[in-house]
């Protein structure tokens, strides 16, 4: 089979397109025939060596759709069955999804009932899982102002669209480090965008809800525009800081105001279909910002890293 490797960590140019055997079923775990998957950036990280766990060669990809090709449990998962899988080490511990065919855990195979593309579908499984899951935790309510930091991300305009299928009348502010892009975002469902300057947000405004996708490195300046009683949650860390140096949750959590995370590892089946129930019943528009072909995966990750994407990256096996 084709597949995409990394033998050694560096640029975009170690992802080797190459031929490599097929996986062998052994038991528990199943063969996915991978149809897509899309592009995030802790594969990135993993492709320049900063995820120390990870042991190369290696075949990346935290996630995939596809269709089970061979089956150790043909009650759950039969041949043929449209699934998703997502996390649970997969690319990382494992092989994962830059491959025509990946070998995966049978309880990380999620089945799937779903009337979307593959191109669509590729879109979905970490990003808008991971934008639906931290949606829930903030408990949105009718008329809430919702901050979305790290808005021109796949999992921020997931999220603002998820947000305005829940409730249209959910008002929508993204960040964005280049106001340049502020017509673009609002095409994607933004109601209004601020910037982000230097690690700091330039407003006033506080806000009911905020999603932060920066992560520690913006912390303590998402908690300053949280309003009393709203709830913050930090889900992502695209600011490439894993910690917050000397956290003191009673100095750096206002009084009035609720932390909270969502872990895109914590998969639930009901949530992924609740989730593309949610996608097909309120018609969101999960379109990717550009496809690839498997051969152009290094192009794929050099066009995700150059900071131009507003929206998903995803790659048609």
């Amino acid at each position: 089979m084709k597949a995409v490797v990394v033998t050694n960590p560096g640029g975009p140019e170690v992802l080797e397109y190459k031929d490599v055997p097929t996986p062998e079923v052994k038991p528990g775990w199943s063969l996915v025939k991978v149809k897509g998957f899309g592009i995030n950036h802790s594969e990135i990280f993993t492709r320049k060596g900063d995820s120390p766990s990870v042991k190369f060669p290696r075949i990346l990809g935290i996630e995939c759709v596809g269709e089970i090709a061979e089956s150790t449990d043909s009650e759950h998962l039969p041949k043929g069955q449209a699934v998703m899988s997502l996390m649970g080490e997969m690319g990382r511990a494992f092989d994962g999804g830059y491959a025509e065919y990946t070998l995966l855990p049978n309880e990380q195979i999620y089945p799937i009932n779903s009337n979307l593309s593959w191109k669509d579908l590729a879109a979905i499984p970490e990003t808008y899982y991971t934008a639906y899951g931290a949606l829930t935790g903030l408990k949105l309510t009718q008329g809430d102002s919702l901050l979305i930091r790290g808005g021109t991300s796949g999992v921020g305009v997931a999220a603002t669209k998820l947000a305005k299928a829940i409730d249209r009348d959910i008002h929508v502010t993204g960040t964005t480090r280049n106001l340049g892009k502020t017509d673009l975002m609002k095409s994607k469902g933004y109601d209004d965008v601020v910037e982000d300057k230097n690690g700091s947000i330039q407003t006033d405004l506080q806000f009911d809800k905020i999603l932060d996708l920066i992560g520690p490195q913006a912390l303590r300046d998402s908690m300053s525009m949280l309003a009393v009683n709203g709830i913050l949650s930090s889900t992502g860390e695209l600011g490439g800081e894993w910690t917050v140096p000397d956290f003191d949750p009673i100095t750096d959590i206002p009084t009035g105001r609720y932390l909270t995370s969502f872990l895109s590892g914590d998969v639930k089946l009901s949530w992924l279909q609740d989730m593309l129930n949610i996608i097909e019943d309120k018609h969101v528009d999960v379109t990717p910002t550009k496809v690839y072909k498997l051969s152009e995966v290094d192009a794929a990750h050099a066009y995700l890293e150059s900071g131009q994407s507003i929206g998903k990256v995803v790659v048609l096996v």
